[in-house]
């Protein structure tokens, strides 16, 4: 089988004769690591030799006040401080101090226009660099929910979904429909040659969910499934991105449409991969399970593949292999890494 064809036998819970593998977004501090050990010159050559299946395109998005699309937003105004670019969803924004929705649009906040700052061209030429047989996966992230954190700071927007929740809602919807644009305009610009979108929000910590379910379903499901029908209308298959303890939001998740959830966060409270396997398999298909908290970091390259074999058995299909989060770290030795791939690339 091809990469390609294990990731829509991996989403239709068929059989594969391998599963498929993704290393993730390596940090820079992380990927010279990497580039290093496997003796090739960028993170593109080392997704060609290392048996990652996957080919992941940042949406490009170039504004006055940033280069990256999660970063879109400028919550603090040219007198703050914050960078935009190393935001903290705890700081005041711009809505920090509104009572209601009128006190919002007073503001005036000037909404970006993703279409000014995203270049179709610019979009197409990343996607074609892709190497050939790889599941092409663009970054939008779309993180609605913790853009509408940062507006507020997160302590007023928990508060204010309960006490005004109106007024979270108008935020929420205007970053949504952002998101929808931005989306529309690379899908437009790269339509046929994309496999998958990861867009996300992380909404638990290790022990459970930052809010209760009902507040996941009133304020996070909304955006999520416009997102996923969006993305699905051009036959694109949405892998949903949430850290931590997410178990009582996954049927919400399903629900909503998302064809994958990532990552199998090892170490969280609910997240073992037996239960998720028993509970969802079939349901939904999970990206993730090799521990970057403590396995990858600290363990050996044979507690590694340990692990690899262990997951191997429990989703004999139904998951992507992967670090249990996207942004490997400098901690990871490359040997681990290299056990990871090498044992999921077995064919049994």
């Amino acid at each position: 089988m091809t990469g390609i064809e294990r990731f829509y036998a991996t989403i239709e819970n068929k059989p594969v004769d391998r599963p498929a593998c993704w290393l993730g977004d390596p940090t820079p501090e992380a990927a010279k690591k990497l580039c290093a050990y496997y003796n090739v010159p960028s993170v593109s050559e080392l997704k060609k030799v290392c048996g990652d299946d996957f080919y992941a395109v940042e949406i490009p998005y170039h504004s006055p006040t940033c280069n990256a699309i999660f970063a879109a937003f400028d919550w603090y105004g040219n007198d703050c401080d914050v960078d935009v670019e190393e935001r903290t969803l705890t700081t005041p924004g711009i809505f920090a101090d509104c009572l209601d929705v009128d006190d919002a649009e007073a503001l005036n906040f000037q909404w970006p226009d993703p279409e000014k700052y995203i270049d179709p061209a610019e979009c197409l030429r990343l996607v074609e660099e892709a190497p050939e047989g790889k599941i092409v996966m663009g970054m939008l992230w779309a993180a609605h929910f913790q853009d509408t954190c940062a507006a507020f700071g997160m302590e007023n927007c928990l508060m204010n979904m309960v006490s005004e929740p109106e007024l979270v809602h108008y935020v929420d919807d205007k970053v949504v429909d952002f998101y929808l644009k931005a989306m529309k305009v690379f899908l437009e610009a790269t339509k046929g040659k994309i496999h998958a979108l990861l867009i996300g929000n992380d909404i638990g910590s290790q022990l459970n969910l930052m809010i209760s379910p009902k507040l996941v379903s009133e304020f996070v499901i909304p955006g999520a499934k416009k997102l996923v029908e969006l993305a699905h209308s051009y036959g694109v298959k949405v892998v949903y991105h949430s850290c931590g303890a997410i178990r009582d939001a996954i049927p919400l998740l399903i629900e909503a449409g998302v064809d994958i959830i990532h990552p199998i966060q090892a170490l969280a409270a609910g997240m073992e991969p037996q239960g998720l396997k028993d509970e969802f398999g079939g349901k939904v298909a999970f990206c993730g399970g090799v521990d970057t908290q403590d396995l990858l970091p600290n363990g050996t390259p044979e507690q590694v593949k340990a692990k690899v074999k262990e997951l191997r058995k429990i989703f004999p299909t139904g998951l992507i292999i992967s670090p249990s989060h996207e942004a490997l770290q400098v901690d990871v030795p490359p040997e681990n890494i290299k056990a990871m791939f090498d044992e999921a690339g077995k064919v049994y």
